[in-house]
């Protein structure tokens, strides 16, 4: 009998112990559609209808777009070399789906259901990294084994030191040469087993090699759980949202994009003009380098549109306070006034008196003899009273003048 006591006192004490131990098993991952991905990334582009492949997003970028190449870096997590984006919305198109590159369109999102630290293949050549995009439909299995190729001009290749630089995008080779870079380089099949879902990733270049070609340390990151969309790197953790996804909403509904545009009224690549709303609205990964650039820019764009309008005012006062018709308005005037008021009176007036002496003394011309034969007779033709230059003189140029 005491033996029985002692078991059950034992099964008690079992049962008491995990009701107050607690529970290390993950928080119950939520599980979203495709309709997340029509609503959050509806703002950053535009959903299309695309053959073959359903409903897929062009977003709003530049036309030198590439993914997993423009705005972005590599670092190291348990799942392998993980893509941290520095758009708001990267936190979907490179850890679900699939891109592919149309001729006319330029490169669309296929989204898909499994989530991974990037969708791309890796190469390894002497002293260089190379990745591309993985197309639709293609399996880690067929991609790795080489039964997938992928078109030269996709490959991004760089300097194998520069990998874990968070400006890698500075050390990206020139894609002229990479068919030469292919033709000596090999796939790299590394991967990983996400146990938990059931999914195997591509995870590139070893650590150890990375190390190794560096010449430093590679620090793994640790990759956590983010409640709401979006992503953020600090303190060595990638807070990322991933959630379980599915194709069809709950009770069979379709997930259907608010917006479908036309896809004949999608402006061909070379025409496109994006990337504007990428620098107004790109806030996340505040500790990225990338989005740090960016904040300067608006920055500094913010304090010209501060100083444009201080520097044009002082620009119009000079021009006011000192223009040249005041200048001429002002010498004008008294010009104008001097001719009409004293020369009118006083020359006249003068002039009167002297000729009148001149008439009153005509006997007085024996002097004008011993003149004459001096050369000043030949202004005879004129008055005699032309003489006396300094009263005959205002005459003249009042007549000339008026």
């Amino acid at each position: 009998m005491k033996s029985i006591f002692r078991m059950l006192a034992i099964v008690v004490l079992l049962i008491a112990a995990s009701w107050m131990v607690p529970s290390s098993a993950p928080a119950q991952e939520t599980t979203v559609s495709f309709q997340l991905f029509y609503d959050e990334l509806s703002p950053y582009g535009m959903w299309v209808e695309y053959p073959s492949y359903g409903y897929v997003w062009i977003p709003d970028v530049d036309r030198d777009f590439r993914p997993y190449g423009t705005e972005g870096y590599w670092v190291f997590t348990d799942y392998g070399w993980t893509w941290v984006s520095g758009y708001t919305w990267g936190w979907a198109p490179f850890h679900y789906g699939r891109w592919v590159y149309d001729d006319m369109y330029g490169w669309l999102w296929v989204p898909d259901t499994e989530w991974g630290p990037a969708w791309v293949l890796w190469r390894s050549a002497p002293g260089y990294y190379g990745w591309a995009p993985m197309g639709p439909g293609v399996s880690i299995e067929v991609s790795i084994g080489g039964g997938y190729q992928v078109p030269n001009d996709r490959w991004i290749f760089v300097s194998d030191r520069y990998i874990t630089s968070p400006q890698v995008n500075r050390y990206y080779i020139d894609r002229t040469t990479n068919v030469t870079i292919i033709n000596q380089s090999t796939v790299i099949n590394n991967t990983f087993v996400d146990n938990s879902r059931h999914v195997t990733y591509v995870a590139g270049p070893g650590k150890e090699d990375v190390q190794r070609v560096t010449g430093a340390q590679v620090k793994a990151v640790a990759l956590q759980e983010n409640g709401k969309p979006g992503q953020v790197l600090a303190n060595d953790q990638l807070r990322i949202y991933r959630p379980r996804v599915e194709k069809s909403a709950d009770q069979g509904r379709k997930p259907v994009p608010s917006k479908v545009t036309n896809l004949k009224e999608v402006k061909p690549v070379t025409e496109r003009q994006g990337g504007q709303r990428r620098n107004e609205e790109k806030p996340a990964n505040r500790t990225q380098p990338t989005p740090q650039q960016t904040d300067k820019k608006q920055g500094g764009q913010q304090r010209q549109e501060m100083n444009t309008p201080e520097k044009k005012e002082p620009e119009r006062q000079p021009r006011r306070e000192v223009s040249p018709p005041a200048k001429q308005d002002n010498t004008k005037q008294p010009e104008m006034r001097s001719p009409r008021t004293n020369p009118k009176e006083t020359p006249r007036q003068k002039a009167a008196p002297a000729e009148q002496q001149q008439r009153q003394t005509p006997a007085a011309k024996p002097t004008d003899k011993k003149k004459s034969a001096a050369p000043p007779v030949k202004k005879s033709t004129s008055p005699q009273p032309k003489k006396k230059g300094g009263d005959v003189k205002p005459k003249k140029d009042d007549g000339q003048e008026q």
